[in-house]
Parts: C-alpha cells; structure tokens; sequence
C-alpha cells in the first residue's frame, strides 16, 4: 500500500505485523506463497552482548582512528554481514539455554565418571564430587561466559573384531579429558575466585574476568594525536532540517557509488529520483512528545563523517518501542572497516542509550530474516534476537525457530495449535474511509457502493493491518 502520511505509533503497529517499508511504499510479504519467507527480526538489545568478530570490528575501527593502521579483513557486501568464521559457526552456535539446561545433568554425570576412570587407571585415590555441584559449576562456566555450550560427548568406535561394551563408559582421547578436567577445575571456583571445596587458595585473590561492554569498546578514548576523527551525526529527513539539505548532495553521491560498486545498479537507475523516493522520503509524521527521546521520532540518516567527509549512512526509523534499520550505504574505498557490522553495533549502542530516557524503547528492528537463503542469515547474528510468528504475530526465540526452518521454508513459530492472531480484524464495518473529502466508517461507505471486489479487497486490507491499525488509519478509496 502507499503511505501518505503515516504516525510512528501505527507503524510500529504494522512492523509487529511484520510490514516494512521502501521510502512510502508500505508492503508484506504473503509468506505462505513467496519462494523466500521473509520473517521479522528484532534484536533484545539490552542483552545484547558482541561476539567475538564483532568485537574484532570494533577494535580495527580503534586501529585505524588511532594510528591509521589498515588491516586486510574481511569486506562485507552486505550490511550487518558478520566475517566467514561467524557465519559458519553461527547456526551450530544458535542453543537455546533451556535446552543446555536439560542436558547439564547427564554432562555433568559423563564427565564425572571420565575423571574417576582416569584417575582409577592411574591408581590415584578417587575424589568424590556431588553431580550438583558439577552441574552448577556447568551453569556457571556457561552463562558467565556468555557463549553457548559446546560440550559434546565423544564416543569411539568399537575395536574390529570387538563388541561394544555398552555397560562401560565410552572411551576417550588423553588430550580430550585432560582439557576438561582443566575446564572444569576452572568451573569449580567460586565468583570470589575460591574452590568450592572450601580449601585455602594460593596467592592473592582475584576478580573474575569481566566483559566490556559495547560502549566501552565503541567510546574508547582515542590519543590526541590521533590519526583520524570520526563523528556520527543524526540527522531528520526532512527538507526544512539545514544539516540535511546541506549534505544532501554529498549523500547523493555516496549512494550512487556505493549502489554502483555493491550491487551492480546502472548509473542510471539510481540518480536523485531514485534516491529521493527510497532513503529521503517518509510517511512516518516527526513527533516531539515531552516523554519522548531528545532526538523525537520518525525517519533520520545516521551519518558517519570520517575527517570532514560522509563515509556511510543508516537509515533508520525510531518509533515508540523500537529502532528500525531501513538501509546502510558506505563509501566502498572504506569496506575494510567492515562498516556494515559497525554501524549495527553503533545502532544497537544507539537504541540502549535511548532507552535510558525511554524505558519502552528497547528493541533494534533489523528488517527480515531470510533463512532460505544463506547469505540473509547474518542478521541472526545478533543475539539474542527473535523472529515474528507470520500467523499469530508473537515473537518467539530465534533459537526455537530455527530447527522448524530447517525442515520447511514457512513455518509457524507459535507451538500453541489454539493460539490466534489476537489483534486480527474482529469488526470491518468500523475500518475508517476517506472518500470525497469525508471521513466516514466502512459500514457507511459499503452502503454505497455496488462493487462486491471492492468488498473483498477492503477486508483483505483489514486482515493484513489489523483492528487497531484499521479503526486508527484512513483507507482511501477515489
């Protein structure tokens, strides 16, 4: 649908019916038919903690601002694209935590009795440990860590010529074992840094290792001579705004470059028009309510100036309840900075700090998750996040999505078979209409009209937006 004007309440209401929009053009995916299911996907930002090739990111952003140093990287194509390590690794790495829970007895059980066997081989006296405690010390070691578990057990195949012995423990490699005893010795300290065993620890205490967060190691103090400055500037879309019909014909150019380079558009395909009705133009009306972010809502460009000069661009919508990601443009010159992982991450710092004013506001939309298709699932990277249900329209886990769109491309993630679509259209006839000047509710208006498609199309846009968007919105009909 094309939206003239549009609040920044009704379109949060419309992307958690998982709707998106390309400058006005408002548009849903038909998921049960499309070849490539196209899900909504939010990142829970106050819990969100970068990886470890996100965090590399960040640190060769510091290099360069620091000393300029340049390094030979991975260079995404994508925005938000992690490095090839991440990618491969990041759907095993998708556990959910309820599920480690469940296993964490029969690990604990397993790597107690490895140890006692190894030590009763060796003819050393055998310590007894309490499978609570290992189980505890598990927990600790993981979810501190913040990382998944990857824990596995191991077993050996059978001697040829050999039966199994299935009442014995399976075996296991010397290096394998002496690695988790090492593990678990460290998992049996206490956060003061003491055994559990309650015996005397050597040398002077020490703190637990603590993570930096992701201000830190985006705000990072850089030396005064530092070699180069950058600075992120949010800008509204709007053509009375002086900052951003000043820079507008930098930011033209940097789109055509970055269009030409990346995707391989023709000259000709995305000039001013182009850019005009995709990135610079909003149905999204800018509000400034007193309990509101400083900033207000609606559309802006988050622009990255690197010594003087634009060398990205997000796009992005802030609504009540969310940022919304709409598109990233970058200068190719600079792709070894992998901008499009590092400005998610400032995006994400960005939605955090606006929640400090705005409590409600606290997720980071990144658009749709494709998992049909390889190369649209780095968004999935940013954890912990959560894809919306296409038939009943709550979030559910990424982790408890994921082994269903391995089997099929469409899928329902609700579990619930009773579960229903609670904000559905219950009530046509009080979908608002703006026809001839007049704003008048459809029960009037289908008094009048003698079309019976017009019927179907009108309670198909009901369906798709919803009671509360429909009573809220005007339909207009010519």
């Amino acid at each position: 649908m094309w939206a003239h004007s549009m609040t920044v309440q009704d379109y949060q209401d419309l992307v958690d019916r998982g709707w998106r929009r390309s400058g006005k053009y408002v548009y849903k995916p038909v998921m049960n038919q499309t070849c490539c299911p196209q899900y909504t996907i939010r990142c829970r930002s106050l819990q969100f903690q970068p990886s470890k090739s996100q965090k590399k990111v960040l640190k060769k952003m510091l290099k360069f601002l620091a000393k300029g140093e340049v390094s030979k990287g991975h260079c995404e194509d994508e925005p938000m694209e992690p490095p090839l390590e991440d990618a491969v690794a990041g759907d095993v790495a998708f556990i959910s935590k309820l599920d480690v829970q469940c296993d964490l007895k029969k690990l604990g059980d397993s790597l107690k009795e490895s140890l006692e066997r190894e030590d009763k081989e060796k003819g050393k006296p055998v310590k007894k440990e309490d499978p609570k405690e290992l189980i505890q010390a598990q927990e600790r070691g993981e979810w501190g860590s913040g990382e998944p578990s990857r824990s596995v057990e191991v077993r050996s195949a059978p001697q040829p010529g050999k039966g199994a012995d299935l009442s014995k423990p399976p075996c296991r490699k010397a290096k394998e074992i002496r690695k988790e005893r090492k593990r678990l010795k460290l998992m049996q300290q206490n956060p003061a840094g003491e055994p559990t065993g309650g015996q005397a620890q050597r040398g002077p205490k020490t703190e637990p290792h603590q993570p930096r967060s992701l201000e830190d190691l985006i705000f990072e103090s850089l030396p005064e001579n530092a070699s180069h400055k950058l600075e992120v500037r949010l800008v509204p879309v709007s053509w009375e705004d002086a900052e951003f019909t000043s820079s507008f014909s930098q930011s033209l150019s940097l789109y055509v470059k970055y269009q030409v380079a990346v995707h391989r558009d023709p000259p000709e395909e995305c000039g001013k028009t182009e850019f005009t009705g995709f990135l610079c133009t909003s149905p999204l009306e800018p509000e400034n309510p007193p309990n509101g972010p400083d900033c207000g809502y609606g559309s802006f460009h988050q622009q990255y100036w690197l010594d003087g000069k634009i060398i990205a661009v997000g796009v992005i919508d802030i609504l009540p309840h969310c940022v919304s990601s709409v598109y990233l443009y970058y200068d190719p010159d600079y792709s070894f900075l992998s901008l499009g992982v590092y400005s998610a991450l400032r995006e994400i710092a960005f939605t955090r700090q606006l929640h400090e004013k705005v409590p409600q506001l606290s997720y980071y939309y990144m658009g749709f998750y494709i998992h049909s298709c390889p190369k649209m699932r780095y968004k999935g990277h940013y954890r912990p996040s959560d894809l919306l249900c296409p038939e009943t329209y709550v979030w559910v886990p990424i982790e408890q999505c994921l082994p269903s769109l391995e089997n099929s491309k469409y899928c329902r993630f609700n579990q619930d078979p009773e579960a229903a679509d609670e904000g559905c259209s219950k009530d046509p006839d009080r979908l608002r209409v703006f026809h001839k000047k007049a704003i008048v509710p459809y029960g009037v208006y289908r008094r009048q009209q003698r079309d019976p498609s017009e019927d179907a199309a009108v309670r198909q846009y009901a369906s798709l937006v919803g009671q509360a968007c429909a009573e809220r919105m005007l339909l207009f009909r010519s």
